[in-house]
């Protein structure tokens, strides 16, 4: 965790968008699987020119490919709250 702390130049790019929504989703998702992300604007600077660029999602080198591997079975089988609350009930 400390690494993420000292500098970004360690981390890895594992997601790429234009929406800053989006990019926050794909951070909660990596977050409650246990892998630690942040993100970061990709271009303009934010004071200058908020919501211009696009949002990066960065992760750890060794956290990379299981990040990876979550936002492609995200994308394959995304849940939603009707989802949830089908498979709480009793079948």
């Amino acid at each position: 965790m400390e690494k993420m702390a000292e500098g970004h130049e360690e981390l890895v790019k594992v997601f790429d968008t234009d929406e800053e929504s989006e990019a926050m989703v794909v951070r909660g998702l990596l977050d409650s699987v246990g892998i630690e992300a942040i993100t970061q604007n990709r271009e303009a600077p934010q004071d200058i020119l908020p919501g211009v660029g696009g949002v990066v999602v960065l992760v750890r080198p060794d956290q990379a490919q299981e990040a990876l591997q979550t936002i492609e079975e995200y994308r394959s089988h995304p849940t939603t709250d009707e989802d949830e609350t089908a498979s709480e009930e009793p079948v």
